[in-house]
C-alpha cells in the first residue's frame, strides 16, 4: 500500500555507492564550489546523472545492487529552484524498492535528497527501465536504453592522478572528481541533448534520510 507524503518522510533510508553526472557546462561545474550561487557556464543547466547503489535500504527493503538514471533541467541559478527532473528506476527493482527509490529521488523521503522536494517545481515522472552502470578502467558508463547514453572519464592531473575537489559542502558529497564526458546523449521527455566533451563529475555517495 502506498504511503502518503507525510508518512514517506518518516521512513529511514540509506544509499552508498557512486554517482556520475554530465551537464552542459563547458568547464567544470561552478555549482560545486559556489554551492549554486554562481550561474552555470551557459546560464542554465541541463544534465543527466547515474547512481550505482552498492549498499542501500528503504525501510526494510534492500536497494543494494540497483541503479538509477536521472535527467535534470535548471533554468538559472541552482539555488533559485524551478528545476525539472525525471527518474529512471532499474527494471530489476521490485515494487517496494521501486516506490522507495521514487520517493528518495523525488525528495519526498527527505534527508540528503530532500532538496529535490524544495527545488524541483516539475517532476516529469519516473519509469522502470534497463539502467546499466558500468566501470571499465577509469571510465564510467550509464545506459538507459536509447534515452540516456553516457560515458565520463576523470580529468588527468599531476603524475596522472585524478583531479579531486575535496572538503566541499556540495550536497552530493564532499569530494568531487573532476571529469569530462566522452559521450553524453539524452533523448527523453522531448529533450535532445548532446554533451560530449562537456563537464562531468564523479562522486562517492553516502546518503541517508529522513534527517
Amino acid at each position: 500500500m502506498a504511503l502518503d507524503d507525510a508518512s514517506v518522510g518518516t521512513v529511514p533510508w540509506t544509499i552508498k555507492g557512486e554517482l556520475i553526472l554530465n551537464c552542459n557546462c563547458t568547464v567544470f561545474c561552478p555549482c560545486v564550489v559556489s554551492l549554486g550561487k554562481h550561474a552555470p557556464t551557459e546560464g542554465y543547466c541541463q544534465a543527466w546523472s547515474g547512481v550505482r547503489i552498492d549498499e542501500g535500504q528503504y525501510g526494510d527493503e534492500d536497494l543494494s545492487g540497483l541503479n538509477v538514471g536521472l535527467m535534470l533541467e535548471i533554468p538559472g541559478l541552482m539555488a533559485r529552484g524551478n528545476w525539472k527532473a525525471a527518474a529512471y528506476i532499474d527494471e530489476r527493482a521490485n515494487d517496494a524498492a521501486y516506490e522507495g527509490l521514487v520517493n528518495i529521488f523525488s525528495g519526498k523521503a527527505r534527508g540528503t535528497t530532500g532538496l529535490f522536494g524544495v527545488l524541483v517545481s516539475e517532476f516529469l515522472g519516473a519509469e522502470r527501465a534497463p539502467v546499466i552502470f558500468e566501470t571499465e578502467g577509469k571510465a564510467r558508463r550509464l545506459m538507459v536504453g536509447k534515452k540516456i547514453q553516457g560515458e565520463v572519464v576523470p580529468v588527468e592531473g599531476h603524475k596522472g592522478e585524478d583531479i579531486v575537489v575535496t572538503n566541499t559542502e556540495y550536497w552530493m558529497g564532499p569530494d568531487i572528481t573532476v571529469a569530462t564526458a566522452t559521450k553524453g546523449r539524452v533523448r527523453a521527455f522531448g529533450r535532445v541533448w548532446d554533451f560530449d566533451g562537456r563537464s562531468a563529475e564523479i562522486c562517492q555517495i553516502d546518503w541517508k534520510g529522513p534527517r
